[in-house]
This record gives C-alpha cells, sequence and structure tokens, in this order.
C-alpha cells in the first residue's frame, strides 16, 4: 500500500514538472495568431494524461498546482485570475463527460479547452465590467477546438500507451 503511495505521488510530481516545462517552452513561442490568448495550451496535455490514467483528482492536482506556480513564475495576479477561472471550469467539464465514458479524449479535450476560452471570457466580463467581451468567444473556441484536437490526441495516445506503466 506504501509504494502504490509512493509511485502516485512520484507520478504526480512527474506530471506537474512536464506541465511547467510544457508551459515555460509554449511561453517562449511567439503567438501564431494576432488574437491575444490564443495559444495550444500545452501543459494540458499532462493534465488531461492525469485525468485518463490517475482520475479526477490528479487531474485538478497537477492543473490548479500548475496555474498558481505558472502565474508565480511567468505571469501576474490577472493572469492567475484567467487562468485559475479557465482551468476551474475545464476541469469541471472534463471530469463530468470523462465520468459519462461518451467522448474519446479528443473529445474531453476539446470540450475542456473550450470550457477554458469561456472561463476565461466571463472573469474579463466581470474585471472589465463589460459583457462586449463576450463577442471575442467566437475566435477563441474556434482556436480552443483546434487545440483541443491536437492536445487530446496527444495525451490520448500516450496515456493508452503508458496506463498499464502508471499505477
Amino acid at each position: 500500500m506504501k509504494r502504490t503511495n509512493t509511485k502516485r505521488l512520484t507520478t504526480l510530481a512527474m506530471l506537474l514538472s512536464v506541465a511547467m516545462i510544457l508551459s515555460y517552452v509554449e511561453s517562449l513561442i511567439p503567438p501564431l495568431v494576432a488574437i491575444p490568448g490564443v495559444k495550444l495550451g500545452l501543459s494540458n496535455i499532462a493534465s488531461l494524461f492525469a485525468l485518463l490514467t490517475l482520475g479526477p483528482l490528479a487531474a485538478v492536482s497537477v492543473s490548479l498546482v500548475r496555474v498558481f506556480l505558472s502565474a508565480l513564475l511567468f505571469g501576474n495576479a490577472m493572469a492567475l485570475i484567467f487562468s485559475l477561472s479557465g482551468a476551474v471550469l475545464s476541469l469541471l467539464v472534463m471530469i463530468v463527460f470523462s465520468r459519462l465514458s461518451v467522448f474519446s479524449p479528443v473529445g474531453i479535450s476539446i470540450l475542456g479547452a473550450v470550457a477554458h476560452n469561456a472561463g476565461q471570457i466571463i472573469a474579463a466580463c466581470i474585471v472589465l465590467r463589460t459583457s462586449a467581451i463576450i463577442y471575442y468567444l467566437a475566435p477563441l473556441v474556434i482556436s480552443g477546438t483546434l487545440a483541443g484536437i491536437v492536445i487530446g490526441t496527444v495525451a490520448g495516445i500516450l496515456a493508452s500507451r503508458l496506463k498499464k506503466h502508471i499505477l
């Protein structure tokens, strides 16, 4: 029993490390489009992998700790507000739909990416005290869908190949 807990903790630490590295690498990549906030979300590979292999609590742990550490190391308070709002809504949506066993990892990832964007738009509406920013959601849904396909494909392949080695 103790060995399983140690292995699980070690796996979570490695996933968090991978998420942080991917987050840093992504921060070095110049924007691919002129729309602020559009990015691939490479660190979400680790969160989705955790959800698929270790369950919801692991995904929440990896995602939220990464959000806080990334804001501390690479961002600011506003970055934390937007990242946290997106991450929380994304996690809720992905956890719910992963339990339904209807969607593939790609489908779960797309839903999570779009929910992340929606969470950020909701936070922006509150912070900026305007609903005009809601129109920004359309391009974010498109970019979130594309990013969700990439992230879901990678995380799904990794989970199917590595699940037997995780716990």
